[in-house]
Protein backbone atom coordinates (compact mmCIF):
# COMPACT_ATOMS: atom_id res chain seq x y z
CA UNK A 1 0.00 0.00 0.00
CA UNK A 2 1.07 3.44 -0.85
CA UNK A 3 0.90 6.05 1.57
CA UNK A 4 0.09 9.66 0.77
CA UNK A 5 3.36 11.78 1.44
CA UNK A 6 3.69 13.03 5.36
CA UNK A 7 6.72 15.44 4.57
CA UNK A 8 6.58 19.43 4.01
CA UNK A 9 9.23 21.53 2.12
CA UNK A 10 10.24 24.99 3.98
CA UNK A 11 8.48 27.61 3.03
CA UNK A 12 10.25 30.48 1.86
CA UNK A 13 10.81 31.87 -2.19
CA UNK A 14 13.71 30.13 -3.66
CA UNK A 15 17.24 31.25 -4.09
CA UNK A 16 18.65 32.82 -6.48
CA UNK A 17 20.14 29.39 -7.41
CA UNK A 18 16.97 27.96 -8.07
CA UNK A 19 15.94 30.50 -10.71
CA UNK A 20 19.28 30.08 -11.91
CA UNK A 21 18.59 26.45 -12.49
CA UNK A 22 15.06 26.97 -13.89
CA UNK A 23 16.46 28.95 -16.68
CA UNK A 24 19.24 27.17 -17.30
CA UNK A 25 17.39 24.51 -19.58
CA UNK A 26 19.06 21.61 -18.00
CA UNK A 27 22.34 22.99 -17.18
CA UNK A 28 22.75 24.78 -20.34
CA UNK A 29 22.69 28.47 -19.66
CA UNK A 30 24.60 30.81 -21.77
CA UNK A 31 27.98 28.73 -20.70
CA UNK A 32 28.89 28.16 -24.56
CA UNK A 33 29.29 31.96 -25.32
CA UNK A 34 30.63 32.64 -22.52
CA UNK A 35 33.50 30.31 -22.45
CA UNK A 36 33.94 31.52 -26.60
CA UNK A 37 34.06 35.55 -25.22
CA UNK A 38 37.22 36.71 -25.33
CA UNK A 39 37.10 39.83 -23.53
CA UNK A 40 37.65 38.50 -20.40
CA UNK A 41 38.96 35.24 -18.96
CA UNK A 42 36.51 35.00 -16.36
CA UNK A 43 32.53 34.33 -16.79
CA UNK A 44 29.20 35.71 -15.27
CA UNK A 45 28.16 34.55 -12.34
CA UNK A 46 24.93 32.56 -13.20
CA UNK A 47 27.16 30.44 -15.63
CA UNK A 48 29.66 29.71 -12.93
CA UNK A 49 26.98 28.83 -10.74
CA UNK A 50 26.07 25.45 -13.75
CA UNK A 51 29.63 25.16 -14.48
CA UNK A 52 29.63 23.49 -11.26
CA UNK A 53 27.55 20.81 -12.30
CA UNK A 54 30.26 20.30 -15.40
CA UNK A 55 32.63 19.98 -12.67
CA UNK A 56 34.36 23.20 -12.27
CA UNK A 57 33.92 26.53 -11.38
CA UNK A 58 35.49 30.12 -11.35
CA UNK A 59 38.61 31.10 -8.90
CA UNK A 60 41.54 33.51 -8.87
CA UNK A 61 44.98 33.64 -7.33
CA UNK A 62 44.54 35.24 -4.05
CA UNK A 63 48.24 35.66 -4.19
CA UNK A 64 48.04 38.48 -7.18
CA UNK A 65 44.85 39.62 -6.46
CA UNK A 66 45.79 42.94 -4.33
CA UNK A 67 48.13 43.85 -7.23
CA UNK A 68 46.02 43.57 -9.74
CA UNK A 69 43.35 45.90 -8.52
CA UNK A 70 46.35 48.20 -7.76
CA UNK A 71 46.91 47.82 -11.94
CA UNK A 72 43.17 48.17 -12.50
CA UNK A 73 43.43 44.59 -13.86
CA UNK A 74 40.89 42.01 -13.47
CA UNK A 75 41.16 39.46 -11.36
CA UNK A 76 43.67 36.49 -12.20
CA UNK A 77 41.16 33.89 -13.33
CA UNK A 78 41.34 30.45 -13.72
CA UNK A 79 39.18 27.32 -13.54
CA UNK A 80 39.46 24.48 -10.96
CA UNK A 81 38.64 21.29 -12.82
CA UNK A 82 37.51 18.31 -11.01
CA UNK A 83 37.31 14.90 -12.23
CA UNK A 84 34.80 12.10 -11.42
CA UNK A 85 36.76 8.41 -10.20
CA UNK A 86 34.14 6.22 -8.74
CA UNK A 87 36.29 4.98 -5.95
CA UNK A 88 39.19 6.66 -6.74
CA UNK A 89 40.33 4.29 -9.83
CA UNK A 90 42.30 5.14 -12.75
CA UNK A 91 44.53 3.37 -15.59
CA UNK A 92 48.28 4.00 -15.64
CA UNK A 93 47.65 5.98 -19.04
CA UNK A 94 45.04 7.85 -17.73
CA UNK A 95 47.08 8.99 -14.55
CA UNK A 96 49.77 10.15 -17.33
CA UNK A 97 47.24 12.25 -19.44
CA UNK A 98 45.76 14.38 -16.31
CA UNK A 99 49.47 14.76 -15.11
CA UNK A 100 50.36 16.05 -18.15
CA UNK A 101 47.19 18.38 -18.07
CA UNK A 102 48.32 19.32 -15.05
CA UNK A 103 51.18 20.52 -16.44
CA UNK A 104 50.46 21.64 -19.81
CA UNK A 105 46.99 24.17 -18.77
CA UNK A 106 47.19 23.96 -14.90
CA UNK A 107 49.61 25.39 -12.28
CA UNK A 108 51.50 22.32 -12.25
CA UNK A 109 50.43 19.93 -9.49
CA UNK A 110 47.89 17.73 -9.51
CA UNK A 111 45.89 17.43 -6.17
CA UNK A 112 44.32 14.51 -4.75
CA UNK A 113 41.06 14.89 -3.29
CA UNK A 114 39.44 13.53 0.09
CA UNK A 115 36.76 12.31 -2.00
CA UNK A 116 38.86 10.23 -4.29
CA UNK A 117 39.09 12.35 -7.27
CA UNK A 118 41.42 14.41 -9.41
CA UNK A 119 41.30 18.83 -9.23
CA UNK A 120 43.58 20.95 -11.18
CA UNK A 121 43.74 24.58 -10.73
CA UNK A 122 44.42 27.47 -13.14
CA UNK A 123 43.50 26.10 -15.98
CA UNK A 124 42.65 29.44 -18.23
CA UNK A 125 39.07 30.24 -19.84
CA UNK A 126 40.34 29.05 -23.28
CA UNK A 127 42.31 26.12 -22.15
CA UNK A 128 38.97 24.40 -20.02
CA UNK A 129 37.33 22.81 -23.26
CA UNK A 130 40.42 21.12 -24.74
CA UNK A 131 41.32 19.64 -20.92
CA UNK A 132 37.86 18.59 -20.97
CA UNK A 133 37.55 16.98 -24.45
CA UNK A 134 41.17 15.35 -23.18
CA UNK A 135 39.63 14.05 -20.03
CA UNK A 136 37.05 12.44 -22.07
CA UNK A 137 39.19 10.74 -24.52
CA UNK A 138 40.78 8.85 -21.72
CA UNK A 139 37.11 7.68 -20.79
CA UNK A 140 36.98 9.79 -17.64
CA UNK A 141 35.05 13.18 -17.12
CA UNK A 142 33.99 16.14 -14.78
CA UNK A 143 30.42 16.01 -15.15
CA UNK A 144 28.84 15.77 -11.65
CA UNK A 145 32.03 16.28 -10.30
CA UNK A 146 30.50 19.50 -8.31
CA UNK A 147 27.09 21.01 -8.44
CA UNK A 148 23.59 19.98 -6.77
CA UNK A 149 23.73 16.74 -7.82
CA UNK A 150 24.90 13.27 -6.06
CA UNK A 151 29.00 13.75 -6.17
CA UNK A 152 31.88 10.98 -6.88
CA UNK A 153 30.95 7.58 -5.00
CA UNK A 154 33.41 6.92 -2.41
CA UNK A 155 34.63 3.29 -1.55
CA UNK A 156 37.76 1.74 -0.04
CA UNK A 157 40.49 2.16 -2.47
CA UNK A 158 41.73 -1.08 -3.10
CA UNK A 159 39.54 -4.10 -4.28
CA UNK A 160 41.99 -6.61 -4.46
CA UNK A 161 42.13 -6.42 -0.88
CA UNK A 162 39.76 -9.03 -0.62
CA UNK A 163 36.53 -10.57 -2.95
CA UNK A 164 34.22 -7.99 -0.34
CA UNK A 165 35.98 -4.72 -1.55
CA UNK A 166 35.89 -5.97 -4.95
CA UNK A 167 32.00 -6.05 -4.57
CA UNK A 168 31.88 -3.08 -2.70
CA UNK A 169 33.80 -1.20 -5.49
CA UNK A 170 31.82 -3.06 -8.23
CA UNK A 171 28.63 -1.18 -6.59
CA UNK A 172 30.36 2.34 -6.43
CA UNK A 173 30.85 2.35 -10.25
CA UNK A 174 27.17 1.41 -10.32
CA UNK A 175 25.66 3.46 -8.26
CA UNK A 176 27.98 6.53 -9.34
CA UNK A 177 27.02 5.68 -13.35
CA UNK A 178 22.92 5.23 -12.44
CA UNK A 179 22.81 8.53 -9.86
CA UNK A 180 24.45 10.80 -12.98
CA UNK A 181 22.50 13.80 -14.31
CA UNK A 182 20.79 13.12 -17.87
CA UNK A 183 21.09 16.45 -19.70
CA UNK A 184 23.08 16.31 -22.78
CA UNK A 185 24.40 19.36 -21.85
CA UNK A 186 27.87 18.78 -21.11
CA UNK A 187 28.35 16.71 -24.09
CA UNK A 188 26.84 19.66 -26.56
CA UNK A 189 28.98 22.76 -24.75
CA UNK A 190 32.08 20.14 -24.57
CA UNK A 191 32.32 17.55 -26.43
CA UNK A 192 30.84 19.02 -29.39
CA UNK A 193 27.59 16.69 -29.91
CA UNK A 194 25.08 18.28 -31.72
CA UNK A 195 22.01 19.55 -29.73
CA UNK A 196 19.28 16.88 -29.81
CA UNK A 197 16.87 18.49 -27.11
CA UNK A 198 13.65 20.22 -27.80
CA UNK A 199 13.27 18.50 -31.53
CA UNK A 200 10.07 16.77 -31.76
CA UNK A 201 11.22 13.76 -31.42
CA UNK A 202 13.06 14.15 -28.36
CA UNK A 203 11.85 15.09 -24.84
CA UNK A 204 14.77 15.96 -22.22
CA UNK A 205 14.14 14.71 -18.64
CA UNK A 206 15.97 14.51 -15.42
CA UNK A 207 14.44 11.27 -14.02
CA UNK A 208 15.85 11.50 -10.78
CA UNK A 209 17.03 14.57 -9.76
CA UNK A 210 13.98 16.63 -12.23
CA UNK A 211 14.32 20.21 -13.80
CA UNK A 212 15.66 21.86 -10.43
CA UNK A 213 18.00 19.15 -9.44
CA UNK A 214 18.82 18.54 -5.33
CA UNK A 215 18.43 21.72 -3.16
CA UNK A 216 22.08 21.43 -2.56
CA UNK A 217 25.54 18.98 -3.28
CA UNK A 218 24.79 14.97 -2.30
CA UNK A 219 27.52 13.08 -1.22
CA UNK A 220 27.66 9.07 -0.90
CA UNK A 221 29.83 6.49 0.23
CA UNK A 222 30.07 2.90 0.92
CA UNK A 223 32.59 1.82 4.26
CA UNK A 224 33.82 -2.03 4.76
CA UNK A 225 34.53 -3.00 8.76
CA UNK A 226 36.98 -2.23 10.57
CA UNK A 227 38.20 0.40 8.10
CA UNK A 228 35.85 3.31 8.38
CA UNK A 229 38.94 4.95 5.37
CA UNK A 230 35.87 6.58 3.34
CA UNK A 231 34.57 8.56 6.57
CA UNK A 232 30.82 6.74 6.36
CA UNK A 233 28.91 9.37 8.93
CA UNK A 234 30.01 12.47 6.96
CA UNK A 235 27.77 10.91 3.74
CA UNK A 236 24.64 12.54 3.49
CA UNK A 237 23.98 8.47 2.74
CA UNK A 238 26.20 5.72 3.83
CA UNK A 239 26.41 2.17 3.40
CA UNK A 240 28.39 0.01 5.73
CA UNK A 241 29.31 -3.67 4.01
CA UNK A 242 27.87 -6.40 6.61
CA UNK A 243 30.13 -9.16 6.16
CA UNK A 244 28.77 -12.48 7.57
CA UNK A 245 30.62 -15.78 7.10
CA UNK A 246 32.80 -14.29 4.65
CA UNK A 247 30.02 -13.32 2.45
CA UNK A 248 28.56 -9.66 1.91
CA UNK A 249 24.84 -9.69 2.65
CA UNK A 250 23.82 -6.15 2.71
CA UNK A 251 24.58 -2.73 4.31
CA UNK A 252 23.71 -0.81 6.92
CA UNK A 253 22.13 2.59 5.71
CA UNK A 254 23.29 5.78 7.02
CA UNK A 255 21.62 8.95 6.08
CA UNK A 256 22.13 12.77 7.19
CA UNK A 257 26.04 13.46 7.05
CA UNK A 258 27.54 16.36 6.15
CA UNK A 259 30.45 18.67 7.78
CA UNK A 260 29.98 22.33 6.84
CA UNK A 261 28.79 24.92 8.36
CA UNK A 262 28.69 29.14 9.09
CA UNK A 263 31.05 30.41 11.75
CA UNK A 264 29.02 32.22 13.97
CA UNK A 265 25.69 30.90 12.84
CA UNK A 266 24.40 28.51 15.19
CA UNK A 267 21.65 27.09 12.82
CA UNK A 268 24.86 25.29 10.47
CA UNK A 269 26.56 22.52 12.26
CA UNK A 270 28.23 19.29 11.03
CA UNK A 271 26.71 16.30 11.23
CA UNK A 272 26.84 12.51 11.64
CA UNK A 273 24.67 10.26 9.91
CA UNK A 274 22.57 7.76 11.67
CA UNK A 275 22.02 4.00 11.03
CA UNK A 276 18.39 3.29 10.12
CA UNK A 277 18.06 -0.16 8.83
CA UNK A 278 19.80 -2.58 6.61
CA UNK A 279 18.99 -3.97 2.74
CA UNK A 280 20.79 -6.94 0.53
CA UNK A 281 23.10 -5.86 -1.54
CA UNK A 282 20.22 -6.18 -4.85
CA UNK A 283 18.53 -3.18 -3.11
CA UNK A 284 20.91 -0.49 -2.44
CA UNK A 285 20.57 1.69 -5.99
CA UNK A 286 16.73 1.62 -4.88
CA UNK A 287 17.28 2.84 -1.42
CA UNK A 288 19.81 5.60 -3.31
CA UNK A 289 17.35 6.76 -5.35
CA UNK A 290 14.52 7.03 -3.58
CA UNK A 291 16.31 8.81 -0.74
CA UNK A 292 18.02 11.46 -3.26
CA UNK A 293 14.20 11.82 -4.43
CA UNK A 294 13.22 12.80 -0.32
CA UNK A 295 15.92 15.52 -0.16
CA UNK A 296 14.96 16.66 -4.18
CA UNK A 297 11.21 17.17 -2.39
CA UNK A 298 11.72 18.38 0.73
CA UNK A 299 14.66 20.11 0.84
CA UNK A 300 15.40 23.80 1.62
CA UNK A 301 15.39 25.45 -1.60
CA UNK A 302 15.00 28.61 0.07
CA UNK A 303 18.10 29.27 2.53
CA UNK A 304 20.92 27.35 1.01
CA UNK A 305 23.37 27.07 4.04
CA UNK A 306 20.51 25.42 5.20
CA UNK A 307 19.61 22.98 2.33
CA UNK A 308 21.92 19.95 2.76
CA UNK A 309 20.57 16.56 3.79
CA UNK A 310 20.94 16.86 6.82
CA UNK A 311 19.18 19.58 7.85
CA UNK A 312 15.77 18.10 5.96
CA UNK A 313 16.30 14.87 8.36
CA UNK A 314 17.06 17.64 11.70
CA UNK A 315 13.90 19.16 10.61
CA UNK A 316 11.51 16.61 9.97
CA UNK A 317 12.97 13.92 12.30
CA UNK A 318 14.60 11.00 11.55
CA UNK A 319 11.86 8.63 12.37
CA UNK A 320 9.58 10.45 9.78
CA UNK A 321 12.05 10.70 7.13
CA UNK A 322 12.68 6.81 7.79
CA UNK A 323 9.01 6.63 7.05
CA UNK A 324 9.10 8.43 3.95
CA UNK A 325 12.01 6.10 2.47
CA UNK A 326 10.15 2.92 3.61
CA UNK A 327 6.78 4.82 1.73
CA UNK A 328 8.30 5.36 -1.59
CA UNK A 329 10.50 2.24 -1.51
CA UNK A 330 7.08 0.18 -1.09
CA UNK A 331 8.72 -2.48 1.55
CA UNK A 332 10.48 -2.06 4.90
CA UNK A 333 14.21 -1.99 5.97
CA UNK A 334 15.73 -4.71 7.94
CA UNK A 335 17.07 -4.06 11.66
CA UNK A 336 20.87 -2.61 11.36
CA UNK A 337 22.91 -5.48 11.73
CA UNK A 338 25.78 -5.51 14.40
CA UNK A 339 29.62 -4.03 13.07
CA UNK A 340 32.66 -2.15 13.91
CA UNK A 341 34.99 0.32 13.33
CA UNK A 342 38.86 0.62 14.57
CA UNK A 343 40.34 3.08 12.38
CA UNK A 344 39.80 6.19 9.34
CA UNK A 345 43.27 6.11 7.77
CA UNK A 346 44.98 4.54 5.49
CA UNK A 347 47.56 1.29 6.34
CA UNK A 348 50.91 1.99 4.08
CA UNK A 349 53.16 -0.07 2.49
CA UNK A 350 53.34 -3.22 0.41
CA UNK A 351 50.58 -5.12 0.95
CA UNK A 352 49.36 -8.69 -1.16
CA UNK A 353 45.91 -8.98 -2.76
CA UNK A 354 43.60 -11.90 -3.19
CA UNK A 355 44.58 -11.71 -6.58
CA UNK A 356 48.14 -12.36 -5.92
CA UNK A 357 49.32 -9.11 -7.17
CA UNK A 358 50.63 -6.33 -4.91
CA UNK A 359 49.53 -3.09 -3.60
CA UNK A 360 51.96 0.02 -2.36
CA UNK A 361 49.84 2.44 -0.41
CA UNK A 362 52.22 5.94 -0.71
CA UNK A 363 52.04 8.73 1.61
CA UNK A 364 50.97 11.75 -0.86
CA UNK A 365 51.34 14.76 2.27
CA UNK A 366 47.71 16.58 1.88
CA UNK A 367 47.04 15.05 -1.86
CA UNK A 368 49.51 17.47 -3.37
CA UNK A 369 51.41 15.66 -6.68
CA UNK A 370 54.27 17.89 -7.15
CA UNK A 371 57.75 18.13 -7.65
CA UNK A 372 59.38 19.77 -4.59
CA UNK A 373 63.11 21.05 -4.30
CA UNK A 374 63.97 17.79 -2.69
CA UNK A 375 61.26 15.27 -3.19
CA UNK A 376 60.74 14.01 -7.14
CA UNK A 377 56.63 13.26 -6.07
CA UNK A 378 55.56 14.26 -9.76
CA UNK A 379 58.59 12.99 -11.94
CA UNK A 380 59.20 9.76 -10.39
CA UNK A 381 55.15 9.04 -10.14
CA UNK A 382 55.09 10.03 -13.69
CA UNK A 383 58.47 6.87 -14.33
CA UNK A 384 56.25 4.65 -12.70
CA UNK A 385 52.81 4.96 -15.04
CA UNK A 386 55.29 4.84 -17.64
CA UNK A 387 55.98 0.89 -16.90
CA UNK A 388 53.05 0.23 -14.59
CA UNK A 389 50.84 -2.59 -16.05
CA UNK A 390 48.30 -1.97 -12.97
CA UNK A 391 46.51 0.83 -11.83
CA UNK A 392 46.19 3.52 -9.67
CA UNK A 393 44.07 4.30 -6.76
CA UNK A 394 42.71 7.60 -4.86
CA UNK A 395 42.24 6.99 -1.01
CA UNK A 396 39.72 9.34 0.90
CA UNK A 397 42.75 10.36 2.73
CA UNK A 398 44.76 11.83 -0.11
CA UNK A 399 47.26 9.44 -0.97
CA UNK A 400 47.59 7.07 -3.30
CA UNK A 401 47.82 3.26 -3.83
CA UNK A 402 49.85 1.96 -6.69
CA UNK A 403 47.85 -0.70 -7.79
CA UNK A 404 47.96 -4.69 -9.27
CA UNK A 405 51.74 -4.82 -9.01
CA UNK A 406 52.27 -8.81 -10.92
CA UNK A 407 54.95 -10.39 -8.40
CA UNK A 408 57.77 -10.01 -11.29
CA UNK A 409 57.48 -6.51 -11.71
CA UNK A 410 57.00 -5.93 -7.95
CA UNK A 411 61.20 -5.31 -8.04
CA UNK A 412 61.16 -2.36 -10.51
CA UNK A 413 58.40 -0.09 -8.97
CA UNK A 414 59.85 -0.63 -5.57
CA UNK A 415 63.45 0.27 -7.46
CA UNK A 416 61.78 3.94 -8.60
CA UNK A 417 60.31 4.04 -5.57
CA UNK A 418 63.35 3.89 -3.91
CA UNK A 419 65.16 6.68 -6.77
CA UNK A 420 62.52 9.29 -6.04
CA UNK A 421 62.65 8.29 -2.10
CA UNK A 422 58.67 7.80 -2.36
CA UNK A 423 57.74 6.78 0.38
CA UNK A 424 55.04 4.96 2.63
CA UNK A 425 55.44 7.71 5.29
CA UNK A 426 57.42 5.50 7.52
CA UNK A 427 59.81 8.21 8.64
CA UNK A 428 57.64 10.51 9.27
CA UNK A 429 55.55 11.13 12.44
CA UNK A 430 52.02 9.31 12.61
CA UNK A 431 50.51 11.89 12.93
CA UNK A 432 51.49 13.72 9.93
CA UNK A 433 50.72 10.54 8.12
CA UNK A 434 46.71 10.87 9.78
CA UNK A 435 46.95 14.51 8.33
CA UNK A 436 44.28 15.93 6.11
CA UNK A 437 44.03 19.88 4.78
CA UNK A 438 41.51 21.27 1.98
CA UNK A 439 43.47 23.71 -0.81
CA UNK A 440 42.36 26.85 0.79
CA UNK A 441 44.49 29.91 -0.29
CA UNK A 442 45.40 31.10 -2.71
CA UNK A 443 42.69 29.85 -5.22
CA UNK A 444 39.44 28.75 -3.27
CA UNK A 445 37.43 32.13 -3.04
CA UNK A 446 36.05 30.68 0.44
CA UNK A 447 39.11 30.05 2.46
CA UNK A 448 40.05 33.01 5.28
CA UNK A 449 43.09 31.21 5.99
CA UNK A 450 45.98 29.35 4.66
CA UNK A 451 45.90 24.76 4.66
CA UNK A 452 47.52 22.76 2.58
CA UNK A 453 50.10 25.12 2.12
CA UNK A 454 50.91 25.77 5.92
CA UNK A 455 49.97 22.53 7.41
CA UNK A 456 52.87 20.48 6.63
CA UNK A 457 55.30 23.41 8.57
CA UNK A 458 52.65 23.80 11.42
CA UNK A 459 53.30 19.49 12.40
CA UNK A 460 57.48 20.15 12.02
CA UNK A 461 56.83 21.90 15.29
CA UNK A 462 54.04 19.81 16.97
CA UNK A 463 56.32 16.44 16.13
CA UNK A 464 59.06 18.32 18.38
CA UNK A 465 56.51 18.42 21.17
CA UNK A 466 55.56 14.68 20.15
CA UNK A 467 59.36 13.68 20.93
CA UNK A 468 59.05 15.59 23.59
CA UNK A 469 56.32 13.45 24.95
CA UNK A 470 56.97 10.06 23.32
CA UNK A 471 54.48 10.19 20.95
CA UNK A 472 56.36 10.32 17.25
CA UNK A 473 54.27 7.32 16.30
CA UNK A 474 51.02 7.68 18.28
CA UNK A 475 48.09 7.84 15.74
CA UNK A 476 46.44 11.21 16.61
CA UNK A 477 43.83 12.23 13.11
CA UNK A 478 45.06 16.25 12.57
CA UNK A 479 42.64 18.09 9.65
CA UNK A 480 42.95 21.53 8.26
CA UNK A 481 40.71 24.09 6.43
CA UNK A 482 40.37 27.47 5.46
CA UNK A 483 37.06 28.11 6.30
CA UNK A 484 34.39 25.83 8.26
CA UNK A 485 32.76 24.38 4.93
CA UNK A 486 34.38 21.35 5.37
CA UNK A 487 35.95 19.64 2.56
CA UNK A 488 38.75 17.62 4.57
CA UNK A 489 36.16 16.40 6.99
CA UNK A 490 37.77 18.40 10.07
CA UNK A 491 34.81 18.17 12.25
CA UNK A 492 35.55 14.51 12.64
CA UNK A 493 39.37 14.95 13.62
CA UNK A 494 40.87 14.11 17.16
CA UNK A 495 42.60 17.94 16.63
CA UNK A 496 41.20 20.40 13.97
CA UNK A 497 42.05 23.99 12.92
CA UNK A 498 39.24 25.63 10.74
CA UNK A 499 40.13 29.08 8.74
CA UNK A 500 38.97 32.01 10.42
CA UNK A 501 41.32 35.12 9.40
CA UNK A 502 44.67 35.20 7.91
CA UNK A 503 46.60 33.13 10.12
CA UNK A 504 43.57 32.55 12.55
CA UNK A 505 42.15 29.42 13.46
CA UNK A 506 39.47 27.70 15.80
CA UNK A 507 40.82 24.84 17.52
CA UNK A 508 38.53 21.85 17.57
CA UNK A 509 39.63 18.81 19.81
CA UNK A 510 37.65 15.24 21.02
CA UNK A 511 36.38 13.70 17.23
CA UNK A 512 36.61 9.88 17.39
CA UNK A 513 39.60 8.18 16.20
CA UNK A 514 37.42 5.94 14.42
CA UNK A 515 35.32 9.20 12.24
CA UNK A 516 31.86 8.07 14.18
CA UNK A 517 32.45 11.35 16.61
CA UNK A 518 32.06 14.96 15.84
CA UNK A 519 34.79 17.52 17.66
CA UNK A 520 33.97 20.42 19.80
CA UNK A 521 35.38 23.82 19.79
CA UNK A 522 38.55 24.13 21.93
CA UNK A 523 39.94 27.87 21.80
CA UNK A 524 38.47 30.52 19.23
CA UNK A 525 40.72 32.59 16.74
CA UNK A 526 44.44 32.20 17.84
CA UNK A 527 46.96 32.05 15.71
CA UNK A 528 50.71 29.59 15.40
CA UNK A 529 52.21 30.95 18.81
CA UNK A 530 48.75 29.67 20.86
CA UNK A 531 48.49 26.65 18.93
CA UNK A 532 51.49 25.16 19.84
CA UNK A 533 51.26 26.32 23.88
CA UNK A 534 48.01 24.96 23.80
CA UNK A 535 49.22 21.77 22.01
CA UNK A 536 52.52 21.53 24.27
CA UNK A 537 50.36 21.33 27.94
CA UNK A 538 47.29 18.85 26.32
CA UNK A 539 50.01 16.58 23.93
CA UNK A 540 52.01 16.53 27.89
CA UNK A 541 49.07 15.56 29.58
CA UNK A 542 47.93 12.49 27.24
CA UNK A 543 51.77 11.16 27.45
CA UNK A 544 50.95 11.13 31.38
CA UNK A 545 47.34 10.62 32.03
CA UNK A 546 45.77 8.55 29.18
CA UNK A 547 44.52 4.75 29.76
CA UNK A 548 46.18 1.42 28.44
CA UNK A 549 45.25 2.25 24.29
CA UNK A 550 42.79 5.15 24.72
CA UNK A 551 43.16 7.74 22.25
CA UNK A 552 43.65 11.12 21.66
CA UNK A 553 40.31 12.59 21.00
CA UNK A 554 38.68 10.18 23.84
CA UNK A 555 41.06 11.18 26.35
CA UNK A 556 40.24 14.96 25.95
CA UNK A 557 36.75 14.39 26.99
CA UNK A 558 37.20 12.20 29.34
CA UNK A 559 39.49 14.31 30.91
CA UNK A 560 36.72 17.25 30.59
CA UNK A 561 38.91 19.28 28.26
CA UNK A 562 36.12 19.57 25.97
CA UNK A 563 32.51 18.22 26.24
CA UNK A 564 31.32 14.90 24.31
CA UNK A 565 29.56 16.42 21.07
CA UNK A 566 26.23 13.49 20.96
CA UNK A 567 24.76 15.12 17.80
CA UNK A 568 25.67 17.72 15.77
CA UNK A 569 23.08 19.97 16.79
CA UNK A 570 24.56 20.06 20.21
CA UNK A 571 27.89 20.97 18.33
CA UNK A 572 27.88 24.85 19.10
CA UNK A 573 26.47 24.06 22.87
Amino acid sequence: MVLKPILAAPDGPPSDVERIKEESVYLRGTLKESMQDRLSAGINEDDNRLMKFHGSYLQDNRDLRNERQKQKLEPAYGFMLRVRAPGGVVTSEQWLVLEDLAERYAHGALKLTTRQSFQMHGILKWNTKTTIQEINKTLLNTLAACGDVNRNVMCNPNPYQSEIHSAVYGYAKTLSEYLLPQTRAYHEIWLDEEKVAGTPDVEEVEPIYGPLYLPRKFKIGIAVPPSNDIDVFSQDLGFIAIVENGKLTGFNIAIGGGMGFTHGDKTTYPQVAKVIGFCPPEKMVEVAEKTITIQRDYGNRSVRKNARFKYTIDRLGLDVVKAELENRLGWKLDEAKPYHFEHNGDRYGWVEGVNGNWHFTLFVENGRVKDFAHYKLKTGLREIAKVHTGDFRLTANQNLIIANVPSENKEQISALLDEYRLTDGRYHSALRRNSLACVALPTCGLAMAESQRYLPSLIDKIEEILDENGLHEEEITIRMTGCPNGCARPALAEIAFMGKAVGKYNMYLGGAFDGSRLNKMYRENIGEEEILKELRVLLSRYAKERLNGEHFGDFVIRAGIVKNVTDGTNFHD
